[in-house]
């Protein structure tokens, strides 16, 4: 053993090996005795020699009770980095384990190196990008040990500062209370993020500091010895009341009372929790009894009462908060809780820094990311369940994969993207033209094709053309282009503008073309547009376009109209058209024998509609609707020849009858009422359609059989997207 430890102290490698079995304790010292016969004599940016560093690092993991692989990593981080693979040295000489999680510390270090050159004061500025960064620290760590030690070194370069009176950069507190103590908190590693933010603080804020601890300094015999009183005065209540509780002083640190005091815009002697408790018992009913001895036995100070049990916060958090006043009227507060609960705050989804750092706005939602928190915590106890070594589960934390990536742009901006987004992907996500123009990608330096899915930690650089839109091939899921909704959008969207700008070049040269043929080049489009009832003329032009508008308007338009021929009863016969309906296949005329019938295309009857007849000259019967204006017109002026009508056998019979539809007008509108036609199973005979200011108007004359299957009809049209009106004309 003594050859074994000549580069340690029996007092560092005694700390170094804290927990661990006789075994293990030696497979460390080996891997320091091997680290320091290769290293190569350097110090950090601060100026604390390497090795040191990296011992020291090792001691705080030692003190978190991680395990052998854990602090060795942090030893071996001493030596130069290496490209690893079947010739890495540490994989070959202490397994792949040790040897990634070298490697993916290493590469949080190159991350955090990436970010200072680029200047992270100004892109991380926004809180988004202060969170991104600390998900990609998460997402970077397949093993999330990589993050405890990055955080540990980044602890241990505080306290060298702080012991060595060496300036700590304003940038580097900044950075560790913007994004590594926030990540202590969400792993739950309360010594690391309470020390991290005090050291921080003091560089930061040197007077403040000195200020706050002056004054705890001060009173801090008086608060030690209040908080002892008080517990034990607390614990016999409680035991002759009969009830289990763990009572004990709940700690402060001094940047949270200063966080506190701006947050309350309050002074140093306002706060309420400088003094205070935390109860823990087996159930509800306990807390209630124990809330009952605490307000009974010390004054409760009005407002400061907080009933988390009976109405949880938003993120599940539950607990009992009451403020009271001790005999001379100071006051202290007392937290009264399960241990369910106090696991649930601790562990749970309802974790600590969620209302902490999210003001209390963000709900528990179960991501991967919390399964990963949850993952790190269980791995850091594993250790101390009953005294027995176990491996950490592997399939945890393959289950613990996020679903985001998170890459940076050449100005070290985080970027969140969807698992499997590429370069395109990226480009879109930065600005719409940037992905339009498209056509080349560097990461981390080295150019690869489009299709490449990108990993967290990378560099992305878009190389662009001068002008230009996107491929289709991007659009084509098997060519792998885009993963994101949000690109695919994009792209779309340019193809329909493309589109619809080449239907209104389209649409504008046909009605060129026509009014050239009517002679009327001078007219104004738009004011035509408008006489045809469009909001504008481009909306004409897409219309003509597509054939939804026929050019015959523009006829009907400049052309005079022929007076109207005066109401006959001939005239409102279907002309040119076989006989609808004969004597005994759907109509009977009362009194008379074989007689030729037609339905009157001003009403289109159909069963059951009430009906009666009217004797035309040559051409039989016309049945009418009993209601239709132009029967009842005719009726009054000849009124010898109605003639009284009924419905026979219409069973194999069909009627025309018209559809009248209103909807928003939208492209695919008549396919889709079309479909609904087709999936009934009618016979569609004629169609007239209109659109003014993106309503449409459509009218289609189908055969129906009766009033049910035009109520099937009716019902099926309108629930189809857009329409809002459907009945019969």
């Amino acid at each position: 053993m003594p050859e074994q430890t000549r580069c340690l102290s029996p007092e560092q490698l005694a700390c170094l090996s804290q927990g661990l079995p006789a075994d293990e304790a030696d497979l460390l010292c080996e891997v320091a005795n091997w680290t320091a016969e290769r290293l190569e004599p350097t110090a950090l940016a601060s100026g604390q020699p390497l090795w040191d560093h990296c011992i020291a690092t090792a001691e705080i993991l030692a003190a978190l009770q991680t395990d052998v692989a854990t602090r060795a990593a942090a030893i071996l981080l001493a030596l130069p980095a290496h490209e690893g693979g079947a010739t890495d040295p540490v994989a070959k000489q202490f397994g792949t384990q040790v040897s990634q999680l070298v490697r993916g510390t290493r590469a949080l270090l190159r991350l955090g190196e990436v970010t200072r050159e680029a200047g992270t004061g100004a892109a991380s500025d926004t809180a988004t990008q202060k969170e991104n960064l600390r998900k990609m620290l998460l997402a970077m760590a397949a093993d999330l040990r990589i993050v405890l030690i990055r955080l540990a070194s980044r602890l241990q370069t505080l306290r060298w500062h702080a012991r060595s009176k060496v300036t700590c950069g304003l940038e580097f507190a900044q950075e560790t209370l913007d994004l590594y103590a926030p990540l202590a908190n969400r792993l739950g590693i309360w010594q690391i993020k309470w020390e991290m933010e005090d050291l921080a603080f003091r560089f930061e804020h040197p007077q403040q500091y000195r200020e706050i601890a002056t004054q705890l300094e001060q009173k801090r015999a008086e608060r030690e010895q209040f908080i002892a009183q008080t517990v034990s005065a607390l614990r016999e209540l409680v035991r002759e009341a009969g009830i289990e509780a763990d009572i004990s002083g709940r700690p402060k640190h001094i940047y949270s009372i200063w966080n506190k005091m701006q947050r309350k815009e309050v002074d140093f002697n306002q706060l309420y929790d400088l003094r205070a408790l935390r109860v823990i018992v087996a159930d509800e009913r306990a807390c209630y009894n124990v809330l009952g001895i605490v307000h009974a036995h010390w004054s409760p100070i009005a407002k400061e009462f907080d009933d988390y049990i009976s109405r949880p916060k938003p993120n599940g958090y539950r607990s009992l908060h009451t403020v009271v006043a001790d005999e001379h009227g100071l006051p202290f507060e007392v937290q009264i809780r399960t241990q369910a609960m106090h696991d649930f705050a601790e562990h749970g989804m309802a974790a600590h820094w969620r209302y902490k750092e999210s003001g209390g706005s963000q709900r528990a939602d179960g991501t991967a990311q919390d399964r990963q928190l949850v993952w790190m915590r269980e791995l850091l106890a594993w250790q101390t369940q009953a005294g027995k070594q176990v491996e950490p589960p592997q399939a945890q934390a393959s289950k613990a994969a996020d679903e985001r990536i998170y890459v940076l742009s050449p100005q070290a901006r985080v970027i969140e993207l969807p698992r499997g987004s590429t370069p395109v992907d990226f480009a879109y996500h930065l600005h719409t033209d940037l992905g339009h123009r498209c056509r080349g990608a560097r990461v981390n330096g080295q150019m690869v094709p489009l299709q490449t899915p990108l990993q967290t930690g990378q560099t992305v650089e878009i190389i662009t053309t001068k002008a230009g839109g996107p491929s289709r091939d991007w659009l084509n899921t098997q060519l792998g282009y885009l993963a994101s909704p949000r690109a695919r959008a994009k792209v779309r969207a340019w193809f329909n503008a493309v589109e619809l700008q080449q239907r209104i070049t389209q649409g504008q040269t046909l009605v060129d073309k026509e009014l050239g043929r009517l002679g009327k080049t001078a007219v104004n489009h738009e004011q035509l547009a408008h006489q045809l009832g469009f909001a504008q003329a481009d909306d004409l032009y897409v219309a003509v376009a597509k054939e939804d508008f026929s050019l015959r308007h523009l006829d009907a338009l400049f052309q005079p109209q022929a007076q109207p021929a005066p109401l006959t009863p001939e005239s409102i016969v279907h002309p040119g058209r076989a006989p609808t309906h004969a004597l005994g296949s759907g109509v009977l005329v009362q009194g008379v024998g074989s007689l030729l019938t037609q339905l009157a295309r001003c009403c289109r009857a159909a069963p059951p509609d009430p009906i009666a007849g009217f004797v035309t000259r040559g051409r039989g019967v016309s049945i009418h609707r009993s209601d239709c204006p132009s029967f009842l017109q005719l009726a009054r002026r000849e009124s010898q020849r109605v003639i009284e009508v009924s419905w026979g056998d219409t069973q194999e019979s069909l009627y025309p009858v018209d559809v009248s539809i209103r909807a928003q007008d939208r492209s695919g509108l008549l396919r889709d009422l079309s479909e609904v036609f087709a999936r009934l199973r009618l016979n569609v005979i004629g169609v007239n359609t209109q659109s003014k200011s993106s309503l449409a108007h459509m009218v289609f004359t189908v055969e129906v059989s009766g009033a049910d299957v035009l109520q099937r009809a009716l019902t099926a049209l309108s629930e189809v997207k857009g329409v809002f009106a459907a009945q019969r004309r």
